[in-house]
């Protein structure tokens, strides 16, 4: 008994130190390598309808080598200081494993050192707020090494707003505004043809 209680606590030991370690990462200790351009129509920009063309790669300022690590390349769709007013559920974090900035996967994918580009279309579930666009570079334990955004520090600049799909479409308004005139129609037939049958009664 008391040997597997000892596995147990060194089990949970283990646990709670890989966690640590796996949540360490910080943001704010993490270089700014990449490049990031993200671009768009003018204007509102709609989910589903809309596409954002992403490009990133390393900053060739950097010396050669500086990619050793890189093995992939995460790019998400990250909301703006504006959109996070008040929402703690989109709060940003030095911790990378509590932020919640960037909540939308745009691509991961293996790196490779050349810059590439993604035409992307706004998922329907993207909500309405104000964006910019991030990417990571991840090392082979997949973690965060090294990052690029198409914004300042600030994230103040290069932003692009987006208005989600409201669910509502031409085709369905027509279809029930046709079932609710076939529905009173419906209903005037029925009434009418009661009244028949109430008269031929009395006669």
């Amino acid at each position: 008994m008391a040997v597997r209680v000892l596995v147990l606590a060194s089990v949970l030991i283990f646990s709670c130190f890989a966690e640590i370690g796996h949540g360490a990462v910080s943001f704010s200790s993490l270089q700014r390598t990449l490049v990031v351009t993200a671009s768009h129509r003018q204007g509102l920009l709609m989910s589903v309808e809309d596409k954002i063309t992403v490009t990133w790669g390393l900053n060739q300022s950097f010396p050669a080598g500086t990619d050793t690590s890189y093995r992939t390349v995460k790019v998400q769709l990250c909301y703006a200081p504006i959109s996070q007013v008040d929402r703690a559920w989109r709060k940003t974090e030095d911790h990378l494993s509590k932020d919640k900035t960037c909540q939308f996967k745009i691509v991961e994918k293996p790196y490779v050192n050349a810059n590439e580009t993604l035409e992307w279309t706004i998922e329907r579930d993207t909500p309405t707020a104000t964006y910019f666009v991030r990417a990571y570079a991840l090392d082979e334990n997949n973690h965060e090494v090294a990052y690029g955004q198409n914004t300042n520090a600030e994230k103040k600049t290069n932003l692009f707003d987006v208005q989600a799909i409201t669910g509502r479409h031409v085709s369905l308004d027509i279809a029930s505004i046709c079932f609710s005139a076939f529905s009173i129609v419906s209903l005037m037939g029925f009434f009418y043809a009661e009244k028949r049958k109430g008269r031929k009664a009395e006669q």
